[in-house]
C-alpha cells in the first residue's frame, strides 16, 4: 500500500533547460533537502551559493565518455527503484550502502531543438539523445508510489506548493499526476528519435512502426456529437500559421467543429498570394474570393452563396481594419468564427458587439505560404491511415491544353483560381469561378454530374462565362455537354478517363477550352 504523503529528503537535478532551476533548489534546500547534481546543473546550483554534491561523489566514478555516462549506475537506479516497504529491497539497499532518492527533477537534450536547425549533421543530433535522462525519469516513475518525477519547469510551482503545505511531503496524488506525465515525456521523446532517424538514414517511406504524439491545447466539451468526448492536440514544433497557434481574443470556446472548419478556411486563404476571402460551412467553401482588399474579397465571398454563408467561419489573409469589421457585421448577421492575421482596434471593438462570437488572430497568416510538413493520419475501425499532405506546390509545367480552342489570360486565371480551390472540397467536388470568385460549389456526390448540377444551380446565370473546376477526371462526355448547356466557358480537370479522346471531342464540339492538370486532388 503506498504511502500518501512521502517525504523529500534527497533529490538528484540534471537539467539542460535552467529556467526557474535556481528558485526551485532554493524551495528544495529551504525544506532540509540534500540535493545531488551533474555538469553544468551543479555548477549553476553551487554558484547561487548553495550546497550540491557532485553525482561522481554518490557513485564513486566520474562522470565519462564526454558526459555519455554520468548517472547509469546502480547507487542512483537502486535509490530510486528500490520499493520502501520490501523487506528484500531494503536489506539489499543497505548491503550495497545505497541511499534513497525521493525526487528526481530531469529534463532532457534538447533534440528536438537541435533536428530544427537547418543542415544539422547526423553526428551533432545524435550526441543530443538522452540517455541517463530518460533512464532516470522512467526509474522514479515506476517507483511513483515513493518517488516524485519532475520533468518540466512548469511543475516547480506544484511540487514546492505542496511541500510547503505538507512539511517538505508530496502527495501520493501530485506523484501518480506526475508519474504519468514523465511517461508521456519519455515517450514523445523517442518517438521524436525514431521519425528523425528513419527520414535520415531509413529507404522505406514509412516506418514498420508508427508513433505520433502531441501537447494538448485543450479538452473540448465534446467531439463532432455531444457523446463524443474529444480533445484538441498540436505538434510542438509547429511554429507556422496554423489553428493550432491561433490565438484567441473572444467568444466561446472553440468546438470540435469550429476547429475543423478553421482548419479549413486557413488551409484555404493560404492559397492565395493577393487578398483573400473564403466563408467556411463543415470544412467546404460557400464562397471563395480575391479582391483589390479583403473588403472586396469578402463581399464577393458572400454574394456568391449568402444563404449558405449563415453561420459559418470567415477568415481572411490580411489585417482588418475597422470598416471591413463593419461590412463583415453588416452582411452577416450570424457567424461562427472570424480569423485574420491581425485587427485595429476599432474592428475589435465592432466584433465586441457579437459576445459569442469567436475572434482569432492568426500570427503570419498572408505572410508565409509554408505549409507544415508532415502526414495527415486518419482512423478507422481497428486501424489508421498516414498519408503526406496534399500540398505540393502547384506544377503548371505539367498542365496540357487538350482543346482545339486555348483558353484566354482571363479564363487561364479563373483556371488557376479554381484549381486551387477545388482541391479543398470534398471529393465528388466541382467548383465554377468567375472572375476570381468561386459561383458554384459541388461537393461530396455520388457522381460529378450531381456534383456539377448542384454547382450550376446555385451559380444560376452567373455560370455563363465562368470556368468549372473538377477535382478528378471527367469519365463521360455528359459533364461536358451540361457545361455547354449552362454556359460554361472553359473546363480544368485532371484527365486520365478511358474515354478522354471522347470527352475532348466533346469540348471541341461546344468550343471550350480544357486543360488537363494531370494529377487529382481527391478529399474525401
Amino acid at each position: 500500500m503506498a504511502e500518501d504523503k512521502v517525504k523529500v529528503k534527497r533529490a538528484l537535478i540534471s537539467v539542460s533547460d535552467k529556467s526557474g532551476l535556481i528558485d526551485f533548489a532554493k524551495e528544495l534546500a529551504a525544506h532540509g533537502v540534500e540535493l545531488i547534481s551533474t555538469g553544468g546543473t551543479a555548477k549553476a546550483i553551487k554558484e547561487a551559493g548553495l550546497a550540491v554534491k557532485d553525482i561522481s561523489e554518490v557513485t564513486g566514478f566520474p562522470e565519462m565518455l564526454d558526459g555519455r555516462v554520468k548517472t547509469l549506475h546502480p547507487v542512483v537506479h537502486g535509490g530510486l527503484l528500490s520499493l520502501r516497504d520490501n523487506k528484500e529491497h531494503m536489506e539489499t539497499i543497505a548491503k550495497h550502502n545505497i541511499k534513497m532518492i525521493d525526487l528526481v527533477c530531469v529534463n532532457l537534450y534538447p533534440f528536438e531543438a537541435t533536428i530544427s536547425k537547418p543542415n544539422v549533421e547526423l553526428d551533432h543530433a545524435i550526441e543530443n539523445i538522452d540517455i541517463g535522462g530518460p533512464s532516470m525519469i522512467r526509474s522514479a516513475s515506476k517507483n511513483y508510489r515513493s518517488v516524485t518525477v519532475v520533468t518540466s519547469a512548469s511543475q516547480y510551482a506544484a511540487v514546492t506548493k505542496e511541500m510547503k503545505e505538507n512539511d517538505g511531503a508530496t502527495t501520493f496524488k501530485l506523484r501518480q499526476e506526475l508519474a504519468i506525465e514523465a511517461f508521456g515525456n519519455t515517450a514523445r521523446y523517442d518517438g521524436m528519435i525514431h521519425e528523425y532517424l528513419h527520414k535520415r538514414l531509413s529507404d522505406k517511406t514509412w516506418p514498420d512502426v508508427f508513433t505520433m504524439s502531441g501537447l494538448k491545447v485543450q479538452e473540448m466539451r465534446y467531439g463532432e456529437n455531444p457523446h463524443q468526448p474529444a480533445a484538441f492536440y498540436k505538434d510542438k514544433n509547429n511554429q507556422l500559421p496554423t489553428i493550432a497557434n491561433g490565438k484567441q481574443l473572444q467568444g466561446k470556446e472553440l468546438s470540435y467543429n469550429n476547429i475543423m472548419d478553421a482548419d479549413a478556411s486557413l488551409m484555404i486563404v493560404k492559397e492565395f498570394d493577393e487578398p483573400a476571402a473564403t466563408i467556411i460551412k463543415h470544412t467546404n467553401p460557400c464562397g471563395t474570393a480575391v479582391g483589390k482588399d479583403v473588403t472586396e474579397a469578402f463581399v464577393k465571398a458572400f454574394d456568391a452563396d449568402p444563404l449558405s454563408a449563415f453561420g459559418g467561419i470567415v477568415a481572411v489573409n490580411r489585417h482588418v481594419d475597422g470598416k471591413t469589421a463593419l461590412t463583415i457585421l453588416e452582411k452577416l448577421s450570424f457567424f461562427e468564427i472570424m480569423l485574420a492575421p491581425s485587427y485595429d482596434p476599432g474592428a475589435l471593438k465592432a466584433f465586441e458587439a457579437r459576445k459569442n462570437l469567436r475572434v482569432m488572430t492568426v500570427e503570419g497568416l498572408g505572410q508565409s505560404k509554408e505549409m507544415v510538413p508532415g502526414y495527415h493520419l486518419r482512423r478507422v475501425e481497428g486501424g489508421f491511415l498516414v498519408q503526406d499532405f496534399d500540398q505540393a506546390p502547384e506544377d503548371k509545367t505539367l498542365y496540357k491544353v487538350v482543346s482545339d480552342k486555348q483558353p484566354d489570360p482571363k479564363l487561364a486565371k479563373d483556371m488557376e483560381f479554381g484549381w486551387k480551390l477545388v482541391k479543398h472540397v470534398k471529393s465528388n467536388a466541382i467548383v465554377l469561378v468567375k472572375d476570381g470568385v468561386s459561383i458554384g460549389v459541388g461537393a461530396g456526390q455520388m457522381n460529378r454530374v450531381g456534383s456539377l448540377e448542384i454547382a450550376i444551380r446555385q451559380a444560376g446565370d452567373k455560370a455563363k462565362g465562368s470556368v468549372m473546376a473538377s477535382d478528378a477526371l471527367l469519365p463521360f462526355r455528359d459533364s461536358v455537354d451540361a457545361c455547354a448547356k449552362a454556359g460554361i466557358s472553359a473546363i480544368i480537370q485532371t484527365g486520365g478517363s478511358v474515354r478522354d479522346k471522347e470527352v475532348v471531342e466533346a469540348a471541341n464540339q461546344h468550343g471550350i477550352p480544357m486543360i488537363f492538370t494531370t494529377y487529382r486532388h481527391f478529399k474525401h
